[in-house]
């Protein structure tokens, strides 16, 4: 079996599902597990974070998207060579991931076509459904009906301990500049971590916002999670924010409740280490009752 991965949550549901040495093509964005950075790259973006800021970043996109050009594009060369029988892909995040469409396009060269298989959560449970429907797809059924076991005991663990605490109101922030409330599945962690996660729909895309809809929520949690950047570049594109004179207001910055974590790790990709991120909330959101160690990195209090 040849599988292309165009989705770094997929790659990560392969490789967890003993599938690595089947991969035979991922993203520019597929680096976990290490042994994805040794595969072949077919896919590559035409935004590089690396040198630009949140603003920069986000006004990029907006340009190619009103050029009506690709933010993603697939090496035509390495495709062919790579001979897929399976392409992972997603239609939920054109901004995020490459196009449906645009994969269907760049398929029709191939002989034979492969199955293209979209896999598009917006729930928590999408993320657990997905991993048993990859493995249904690759013949690993088995494999994945072990880990969402493990993983589903992992969520238990944590709902059954956060239900019965009280429940601060938890702002989740997908992107700085400008700001987006975090959407999709996001609400349903905070809740599960055991926070109020009354500003964000579930399920629904992340939203842009206004600093007046945030100090209206005053939330007594704040976390910082840009999709895409690990803590540190969080923080460092935070900093802005804090010389506003509202972000004083907030019950969070008064009570030095303020996090970044590692979203591209733990939170913006819907794969297996969702269930890390759980943990890092509760963690954040009740560090009474979660004192455990959280991954070096994961997480940073703002400063």
């Amino acid at each position: 079996m040849r599988i292309c991965s165009f989705l770094p949550s997929a790659t990560e549901i392969l490789f967890a599902l003993g599938l690595g040495d089947d991969i035979v093509g991922v993203t520019h964005e597929c680096d976990y597990p290490p042994q994805a950075r040794s595969k072949p790259v077919v896919v590559r973006s035409a935004v590089d974070p690396a040198e630009m800021t949140s603003r920069e970043i986000d006004q990029r996109v907006r340009d190619l998207r009103s050029q009506k050009m690709d933010i993603y594009a697939i090496d035509s060369e390495r495709l062919q060579q790579a001979r897929p029988d399976i392409i992972f892909t997603q239609a939920l995040c054109d901004v995020c991931a490459l196009d449906y469409n645009g994969v269907v396009r760049a398929s029709q060269s191939l002989t034979p076509k492969p199955e293209i298989v979209a896999l598009n959560p917006r729930f928590f449970a999408d993320v657990l459904g997905d991993i048993r429907r990859v493995g249904r797809v690759t013949g690993r059924e088995k494999a994945a009906e072990i880990l969402l076991s493990a993983l589903k005991d992992r969520v238990a663990a944590v709902a059954t301990r956060a239900r019965s605490l009280g429940r601060p109101r938890v702002a989740c922030i997908e992107w700085l500049d400008p700001m987006y409330a975090a959407g999709h599945w996001i609400p349903e962690m905070v809740e599960l971590a055991g926070g109020d996660s009354g500003w964000s729909e579930k399920g629904a895309p992340a939203r842009r916002i206004g600093w007046r809809e945030v100090v209206e929520f005053s939330p007594e949690v704040l976390i910082l999670m840009p999709c895409g950047f690990d803590a540190q570049r969080a923080l460092a594109e935070a900093r802005p924010l804090a010389r506003e004179a509202w972000w004083a207001k907030l019950p969070a910055v008064t009570n030095d409740r303020v996090f970044a974590v590692d979203a591209s790790a733990y939170f913006s990709r819907p794969g297996p280490r969702l269930v890390d991120g759980l943990e890092i909330l509760a963690r954040i959101i009740h560090p009474e009752l979660f004192p455990d160690a959280t991954s070096p990195g994961a997480a940073r209090k703002f400063r």
